[in-house]
């Protein structure tokens, strides 16, 4: 067995498949950031501030993630997150951080 291959085999793939897409929600002119902050709460159990920090994170910045995760329950957050009109998207998490 040549180096390089050892050296492959002992890479710890992990990483690259525990937690690969992402759900983003997105700043809109629509939503009231009071309410946007009691989806985040309602939905995924956030504490106040942690939903506070994200919705504004949202407004501030344009986006957030909120969630990640496999595709199959980024795909249920974002029906979700539709469901009570805010606008959100996954994506593959293919660098650690959107």
């Amino acid at each position: 067995m040549s180096t390089e291959t050892e050296e492959l085999s002992e890479l710890d793939l992990s990483k690259f498949f525990d937690r690969p897409w992402v759900c983003i929600v997105w700043d809109d002119p629509v939503n009231l950031q009071s309410y946007v902050t009691y989806v985040f709460i309602k939905l995924f159990g956030f504490s106040k501030e942690k939903a506070h920090e994200l919705m504004m994170k949202v407004h501030t910045e344009g986006k957030a993630v909120v969630a990640a995760g496999s595709r199959e329950a980024m795909e249920n957050d974002v029906q979700r997150l539709h469901e009570h009109g805010l606008w959100a998207t996954l994506q593959r998490d293919d660098h650690g951080g959107v």
